[in-house]
């Protein structure tokens, strides 16, 4: 297999919560109220670092949707997955969007507000 290349993004992004790769702008979401089989999960207008699966016909909450499962192109983790077409009129603004399941992904914001949360709680250790 070759070098695998990925996207680097600038801004507050979405990552794999499995390798920290890349894959999406925080300005990119769409909707945080979206649901998968684990929780939450958030609509994105575009993705980045992302391999496509086969397109196969899911039954999902609203309707039945041609999808493709993603997967994180540095570890092959199974991420969420793309609406290919939505056989429901009212569901045709899914197209070509992408879901990322929020248990598979880590924001660089709660990062930053976790090495915050570290350095406090290291000051209070030293006193």
């Amino acid at each position: 297999m070759g070098r695998i290349f990925s996207v680097d993004l600038e801004g507050r992004a979405y990552r794999c919560i499995f390798c920290h790769t890349p894959f999406a702008l925080a300005d990119h979401v769409l909707s945080r109220s979206f649901t998968c089989g684990r929780g939450r999960a958030y609509l994105f207008s575009k993705v980045v670092n992302v391999t496509l699966g086969t397109q196969v016909e899911r039954l999902m909450i609203s309707g039945t949707h041609t999808v493709e499962d993603i997967f994180c192109c540095c570890c092959g983790q199974i991420v969420g997955w793309k609406y290919v077409i939505a056989h429901e009129k009212s569901e045709k603004y899914k197209e070509g969007k992408f879901v990322l399941e929020r248990w598979r992904i880590v924001d660089d914001v709660e990062d930053e507000l976790n090495l915050d949360a570290h350095a406090s709680s290291s000051d209070t250790e030293n006193t």
